[in-house]
């Protein structure tokens, strides 16, 4: 009983032992399994900006140039001169920018881009009162054009040139604008011939009308062979050269014309004398004083008109003096015979009055005897 007891104590002992043993012993090292090395990828460098160059300035600078040349073209400096010269010393002071950095190259692209714009916003602004401008312009030639008749007679041509300037308004809506003013530029030019035309055609009018052609018939029958040419050119649409003949022929009726004012004025000088000189041999100036004097000062007038070579006005003064003279004669003469009539009824009053004493005296002699 006692040995089992203790043999048990015994091995309850060992267990012990070795569980202490084994607590404070480390555990055995297991080699770690060999492992194939594995390289990280390097990180890529950071990428280089790209150097700034002074030709990235070549856009903004052209940018700039057609801005400017548009803005001149529609006449921007005129319509708004401080804005104008503001922008213009900007523009001025653009090679003085520094440009020798990437920076610097940026900022001055961003300049010359403000420039730009100045430019763009004066055209913009100018536009529409250019465009008002020249249609000011065309309507008052149109006008002119329409007032002298002309038109009433060749309404085709009148036409013609207004679809060229319905064709000008569509080009400006479509902002198609340097098209749209080279058309309103050639519209004007077309009402412009057509005006000068209309002139040639009045004055050949007032020429024939006045009777002055035989005064001066060599330059007439030019003027008419010239006038045809202008018409054959404008009708085949060589209008330059339609301008030119028109422009001949005008200066040639206005020859005619002239000279036919001068014979004119002349004949009616002559004519004024004469009547003038009969007034004062029948006395108007005495007779009718205040009348002779309005007439003799429109007279003088037209003499001052002759000297100095207004023969038109020296005409209509000269024509006016003379029916002015004459209409003092005829009250001078109405004067005359209005006091002839009344001497004549104071003789017969008086000679009957005579009878009348001679009858009365014959009465009272015969009743005294």
């Amino acid at each position: 009983m006692k040995k089992s007891i203790f043999s048990v104590f015994l091995l309850l002992a060992v267990f012990t032992v070795i569980s202490i043993s084994c607590k404070s012993s480390p555990p055995a090292a297991v080699a770690p399994e060999p492992s194939i090395p594995v390289s990280e990828p390097e990180p890529a460098p950071a990428p280089t900006p790209a150097p700034v160059s002074a030709d990235a300035l070549n856009e903004p600078m052209n940018r700039v140039e057609e801005a400017r040349k548009r803005a001149m073209d529609f006449d921007s400096p005129s319509y708004f001169p401080s804005e104008w010269e503001a922008v213009e010393a900007q523009y001025t002071d653009i090679d003085s920018i520094p440009k020798s950095t990437g920076s610097e190259i940026q900022q001055a692209a961003v300049l010359l881009n403000t420039i730009a714009d100045t430019y763009d916003e004066l055209f913009k602004k100018t536009i529409p009162l250019y465009a008002q401008a020249i249609e000011d312009e065309i309507i008052a030639v149109r006008e002119e054009l329409i007032k002298t008749g002309f038109t009433d007679f060749f309404p085709e041509y009148l036409q013609s040139a207004d679809n060229i300037a319905l064709a000008a308004m569509e080009q400006y809506e479509a902002e198609d604008y340097y098209t749209s003013r080279d058309t309103a530029a050639a519209v004007l030019k077309e009402y412009e011939t057509l005006l000068i035309g209309a002139r040639v055609f009045l004055t050949r009018q007032e020429i024939v009308v006045r009777g002055f052609s035989p005064y001066d018939q060599e330059n007439f029958d030019k003027a008419d062979e010239v006038a045809q040419t202008a018409l054959d050119k404008y009708d085949a649409g060589d209008k330059e050269a339609a301008r030119d003949s028109a422009e001949e022929a005008l200066l040639r009726y206005n020859i005619v014309l002239t000279n036919g004012w001068v014979v004119y004025a002349s004949e009616r000088r002559t004519s004024a004398v004469s009547e003038r000189d009969q007034a004062v041999s029948n006395r108007v100036n005495v007779a009718v004083r205040d009348a002779f004097r309005d007439a003799d000062a429109v007279f003088n007038q037209a003499e001052e008109d002759f000297k100095n070579e207004k023969y038109h006005e020296a005409a209509i003064n000269f024509t006016d003096a003379e029916a002015r003279f004459a209409i003092a004669g005829q009250e001078t003469e109405e004067k005359r015979q209005r006091a002839m009539e009344t001497i004549r009824l104071a003789e017969e009053k008086i000679e009957e009055s005579v009878e009348t004493a001679i009858e009365a005296e014959r009465i009272i002699e015969g009743g005294s005897r």
